[in-house]
Formats: C-alpha cells, structure tokens, sequence
C-alpha cells in the first residue's frame, strides 16, 4: 500500500510485540526493522525468532536507530508513556499499546507533546480496524436510536503474584487489561458517558480481579460492560436500538462474525476471516496516514482515546467511593 513499506521498531519483547511482528508479515505496508528492549539477551531472542535484522539493549538506542520510521510500543502499561514520549522525542511517529497510558493525566501529556512536535500518534485499539467493526460502524445509523451497549471480556488466568495481571507494579487488574475493549466499543458507538457507576472485586494481590460497569448517556442510552481476569466469558457484545440490534459473536474485539437483526424482517448474518491476529489493519491504516502527512487516525482519534482514559479513570475512582 506504499511505493517504500514502513520500518517499524518495537519497544517490548511481549507476547504482543511478537503477535503484532507476526502480523506485520501479512502485509506489504510495513517490515520489522528493529527491536528494542530492557535487556540484550531478550531483545536478541526477539530478533531471532522474529527474524528482525537490529537489536538494541536499550529503548533509548531504538527510539534513535536512523533506520526506524516509526515506533511501535508492546512494553506493560506503567511504562507506556515514558517509552512513547522518549520516541516522540527522537522526532518518530508512534503507534501505543492499549491502554494508551495508566490515566488520562498521562494521555493528554503526548497528545499534547505529539502535537507540538507535529508527529503522528495513535492507540493500537486494534479493534477498530477489523474489518467487522468497520461494517458494524457504517449499519449503525440503521438501527435507529441506540438504547443499549453490551461488552464483556473474561479470561482466567492462574493466580501468580509475579504475572503482570495480578502484579500493581505492572499496571495489573482486569479494567486496564481487559475492561479497555468493551469501554473503547462503548466508546465507538455512544462517546463519552456522563454518569459512570462501577462495582469491583478485588484480586488476592489487590488488583481489580472483575469489574461490572454501567454508563449514562445524555441520549438516554446506557452501557451495560463487564470484565474479569477469573474465568472465561462468552466476550460478546451487542448494539441495540429502536429499529434493530447488532450481535457480535465472540471474542468481539478480534476478527469476528456478527448478525444483524431487524424490528420486523429477518436476520442477516455477516461473515468475517482473516488471516493472522487481526493487527495487521492497523499497521496498514499507519501506513496510510503517515503517506498521507497526517497526525492522527479518524478511527482511533487521540481527543477520544483521552476521553476513554478519563472514563477509566471515572470507573476506578467510582469503585472507591
């Protein structure tokens, strides 16, 4: 999709680092040229096995490889905007794993430095560029007025006081984690809520183990969302209105199917395939805007990515009142 594919560098050597590498190869918009890590020895095994021709033992050194056009950052969330500031800083445009910061103090602080610099920045909300979600996105004026909006994301995971999820130091819980995604597709389809209520459960090392979330709307409409780190949840989600709902199958937020069910008439089911993880797309959509001089993405555009965070913020501060 350009003349001249992107070389990306990837902060983080995670299962997601490696997922969006495997990805990238699935297109022709982009190419691993560089990772960057904490550590030599984790970055080399990186390199290795993802056949990615620079390594450094430093994110400082990967912000500032000549070689890099733009960044990718796969590290845990506490460090998410220290590492995106340090590469807007080296003058790179940045691609930011989800959540995009630990708060919304945060994701003001590089949208407003991204901007000065006039650099390109964006969420990795990967969701919103599968190709499901963008047809949910254009049906959604069909279904008339939206009355509802159903998420959850549940996984179970062991308990081990040493995994990110369960660890605070690492920016554990289920709402940054797993919450993001249903809070992000609430998001898509209604914006920001007006009244936020929230009930938590806590994990054995105080972290948030599963969150239930309802959000108001001036419109009158809610958000019914939930998310737990306990046990394995259907991660279904559903857009109903007055005319017609939407009911994507599970798990939502990936390459999925969905069905689209009118008030009278008959259901229309609308199949959905793709090859690999699904973040590819949004590695192709920074492709795009990047060929095309732009600073952000009209998908995932950053004024909304601070109004999620502030949300999340909203939902945290609501489980300690």
């Amino acid at each position: 999709m350009t003349d001249k594919p992107l070389r990306w560098g990837i902060m983080g050597t995670g299962l997601i680092a490696g997922a969006f590498a495997e990805d990238l190869k699935l297109t022709d918009s982009g190419v691993v040229a560089a990772v960057g890590s904490r550590a030599a020895e984790s970055a080399a095994r990186f390199a290795d096995r993802h056949r990615v021709p620079a390594r450094h033992s430093s994110y400082e050194a990967l912000a500032n490889d000549p070689d890099v056009d733009v960044v990718y950052v796969a590290t845990p969330h506490p460090l998410h905007h220290g590492n995106a500031r340090l590469a807007l800083e080296a003058g790179k445009p940045v691609l930011v794993e989800k959540p995009f910061t630990m708060n919304a103090d945060e994701a003001r602080d590089l949208v407003d430095l991204a901007r000065g610099k006039h650099l390109f920045l964006m969420e990795a909300m990967w969701t919103r560029f599968l190709p499901h979600v963008r047809h949910v996105r254009e049906l959604l004026p069909s279904l008339g007025r939206i009355v509802t909006v159903a998420a959850d994301h549940g996984q179970w995971f062991a308990e081990d006081p040493a995994f990110r999820l369960f660890a605070p130091e690492l920016g554990g819980g289920a709402l940054l984690d797993l919450g993001i995604y249903p809070v992000s597709f609430a998001s898509m389809v209604l914006g920001a809520p007006d009244r936020v209520a929230a009930l938590a459960t806590p994990a054995f090392t105080g972290v948030d183990a599963q969150m239930s979330m309802l959000f108001g709307y001036p419109s009158g409409a809610q958000a019914v969302l939930t998310c737990t780190l306990s046990a394995v949840s259907p991660t279904t989600a559903s857009i109903v209105g007055t005319d017609a709902r939407i009911e994507i199958d599970g798990p939502f937020y990936a390459p999925a199917s969905f069905t689209f069910v009118p008030r009278g008439g008959e259901p229309s089911r609308h199949e959905y395939r793709d090859e690999g993880r699904g973040l590819r797309h949004q590695a192709d959509d920074v492709a795009l805007r990047l060929a095309a001089g732009e600073t952000e993405s009209p998908l995932m555009p950053l004024d909304e990515t601070v109004s999620i965070m502030t949300t999340m913020d909203a939902v945290l501060a609501a489980t300690r009142t």
